[in-house]
Formats: C-alpha cells, sequence, structure tokens
C-alpha cells in the first residue's frame, strides 16, 4: 500500500533546519524556551524537529510534554513541533487554570494566553503557519481535561485533541459544540477513577458524532503507557 502523501506545515528555513541526525539515544531536534510576562512570568518549551515540522502539538505540563520530544524522533511519525506551556507547580492553582468549573476567570486567563498568545508567538518565532488540520492539542492527568476543554472551545484552532488519563473536574455535557475535532483518550486499567473519565468523554463524544479513539492500557496513573502511546496519537491524527 502506498503512503499518503504529507501535508506539511508552511515553514521557514531556521537555524535548525538541515540538522543531521545524532547517535541513536541522542536528540536530533532542538529544545527553545522562553519566558513570557503571563501571570508573573511563565515559560513556554518548544521542542523543534530536526526536519521541518509536519504538524503541530500544543500541550500543557511543558517542563515534562517538551521533552517527549526524542519519543517521535524514534517513531515512524511526521515531523512533529511540541510547543509545551510550563504549568503550575502548585497543584491548587495548576486545576484551576486547566478545568473550566474551579475559577472560571483564572481558567478564562489561562485559556487566552495558551490559545492566542502563543499560538501567535509560535507563527512568529518559527515560522510556521497552523493548520487545523495538523494541529493538536495534548494533555495528561489534569492537562487532559485541559485539552478536552480547549479542543472543544476552539475546534477551530485544533483538529485534533490527545488526552491521557483525563481528571474528573471537567465532565461532558449534553450541549455539545457543533463542530467537534477528532479526539484520541487513552487510560490504564489500574487507575478505575481516570479510565472512568476517560470512558465518559469517549461515550459523549461519540453520541455527538465526534471520530474518537478510546484505548485502555495496562498501567496505572503516571505509568508509562502516556509516553509510549504519545507517537501512536501522532501517527494516527497525522499519519503513517
Amino acid at each position: 500500500m502506498k503512503k499518503q502523501a504529507r501535508n506539511h506545515v508552511n515553514r521557514k528555513r531556521t537555524e535548525s533546519d538541515g540538522v543531521r541526525a545524532k547517535p541513536t539515544g541522542a536528540v536530533s531536534g532542538k529544545f527553545v524556551t522562553e519566558t513570557f510576562g503571563y501571570d508573573g512570568g511563565r515559560q513556554v518549551t518548544v521542542y523543534v524537529p530536526p526536519v521541518p515540522p509536519e504538524a503541530i502539538v500544543f500541550a500543557g505540563d511543558g517542563q515534562g510534554i517538551s521533552k517527549w520530544g526524542r519519543l517521535l524522533e524514534k517513531a515512524d511519525v511526521p515531523s512533529t513541533m511540541i510547543v509545551a506551556v510550563h504549568g503550575l507547580t502548585d497543584e491548587t492553582l495548576r486545576l484551576q487554570e486547566y478545568s473550566p468549573g474551579f475559577e472560571p476567570e483564572r481558567f478564562a486567563a489561562h485559556e487566552k494566553f495558551f490559545v492566542e498568545d502563543v499560538r501567535r508567538w509560535t507563527e512568529s518565532r518559527f515560522g510556521v503557519a497552523l493548520p487545523t488540520e495538523r494541529t493538536a492539542v495534548f494533555g495528561v492527568s489534569a492537562g487532559g481535561e485541559l485539552a478536552l476543554a480547549l479542543g472543544l472551545r476552539h475546534s477551530h484552532v485544533y483538529g485534533a485533541v490527545f488526552c491521557a488519563s483525563p481528571g474528573g473536574g471537567y465532565k461532558p455535557s449534553g450541549d455539545m459544540p457543533g463542530s467537534l475535532p477528532r479526539t484520541y483518550l487513552v487510560a490504564g486499567t489500574q487507575e478505575p477513577f481516570f479510565l472512568g473519565n476517560a470512558r465518559r468523554w469517549a461515550d459523549a463524544l461519540r453520541d455527538a458524532g465526534a471520530d474518537v479513539v478510546m484505548n485502555e492500557r495496562s498501567g496505572s496513573h503516571g505509568g508509562a503507557f502516556w509516553r509510549e502511546e504519545f507517537p501512536l496519537m501522532v501517527a494516527w491524527a497525522f499519519g503513517r
């Protein structure tokens, strides 16, 4: 079977173009971190792949998720940039930013920063265009709630949602938006609370007509299956 032609994200040449593959175990791409004025100073770390990106994944909890770019280098997936906004270490404040039901004003401020400011900076800093069909939003645990919330509220921006083990603060409602992003959910069989949340979202989105994948993996919360599933999510959304 012939592979489908890739749909490249438009991108100007930068200093990272033409980088040769490094020895096994090393990262061929590079990491760029910038501090923004939002909330007294918030960092965003970007994994820039070694060849022009064909897709872009925006994510929360960027201090950890950005490093997952190395997982994509080892997988047969399209070249993908990860734009990862760092999350707060205070868990209460993190939940308020990631779930719209706790502190709506704080969530709205973070939403604007994430969706508008960081996206605009990404376009300018890296010279990329961000077509919806090649853009995803990703999160794990409470960050999975953020991914679902932003994906549903901004389906014109994010064509796909990648969600691992979502928390229970943000629940599906009967009033789904008319346009829904493709959604890939995963949760572990040893984390029943989070597995139940993921199943609930999968059922609700399917009932609303969305294209949904729901995988159940052996593992507990924060287990290796999160990282193992990430390249599969990218391959599902962007080809291979």
